[in-house]
Formats: structure tokens, sequence, C-alpha cells
């Protein structure tokens, strides 16, 4: 059964929901604002994305990670990152972290977790790097609900 009720284009989310987008767009410039590195935070945007199954997000993301000069092997290597090893320990302590917020498993968020990210990230920087997971999972879920199609 396919679904034959109209939902809005991601334009259109942008004009019917213009404080809602400028909302999550201020998220994203706090983040760039505080040096955190912006191939690392695509990483992370591309990994909750791929657990969350937002095409729209995959395909927006993938392009502004290339643009941030992430290097092809580590795009193509992403959903195994624990089994590749060219990923540095910065990059796999958010990338577990990414994963424990996204998935929000009862132990998400582990004392654990969050010990591992302090051994690679300052406090400043955890503080980022969480507002990046959770406003990533509020795109993912909102292209989800809405069906936006991947941008050509």
């Amino acid at each position: 059964m396919t679904d034959t009720v109209s939902r809005p284009t991601y334009k259109a989310f942008t004009e019917r929901a213009p404080d809602v987008y400028a909302g999550l767009s201020a998220l994203t410039k706090a983040v760039d604002a505080s040096g955190l590195d912006k191939g690392l935070t695509e990483l992370v945007k591309l990994r909750a994305s791929q657990i969350n199954g937002c095409a729209f997000c995959l395909k927006f993301h993938l392009g502004v990670a290339r643009k941030a000069g992430v290097p092809q092997d580590k795009l193509d290597l992403l959903a195994a990152w624990r089994d590749a090893p060219l990923f540095s320990a910065r990059e796999r302590a958010a990338l577990a972290y990414a994963e424990e917020l996204t998935k929000l498993q009862a132990e998400a968020a582990s004392d654990a977790a969050w010990a591992a990210l302090h051994q690679e990230f300052s406090e400043d920087e955890a503080v980022f790097l969480t507002v990046t997971i959770a406003s990533i999972n509020a795109w993912n879920r909102i292209g989800i609900a809405l069906r936006f199609a991947p941008p050509a």
C-alpha cells in the first residue's frame, strides 16, 4: 500500500515552519562557531543519518563532508568504522558517542561513553558534539516523517 497523502517538500517545510528551520540552523551555526572540526561533525551527522535511515540527510551531509575535506575512504567505510583502521581515536570516540545518543537504549549516554569521549574532547567540545548529535537526530526525524526527497 502506497502513501497517497501529500507531504511537504523540504522547501515547503522551510516556508511553513521558518522559525523551526531557523532554530535548527542556529544549532549548526553555533557548533560551527565553536571551532569543532567540520569534518568530524559531518562524520557524526552521517553516522546518525545512516542509523536512522534518512536518505535526505545522508545525501546532503555527504556533500558537506566532501566540501569539508573528509576523505572518500572514510565516507565509504563509515558504516563499518569499528573495523576500519583509518578512523582516529578522536573520531572513534565521537562516532561511538553518536551511536549511543542516536539509538537511545536504556544504557545510552553511559558513563563509560562519556569518559571515553573526554579522553579525546574538552568539556566544551563534548557539549557541542552533543548538540550536533541532537540536531541531526531532529533533522532525521523531520526528514523521514515528511519524506523529504534527497537533494539533487
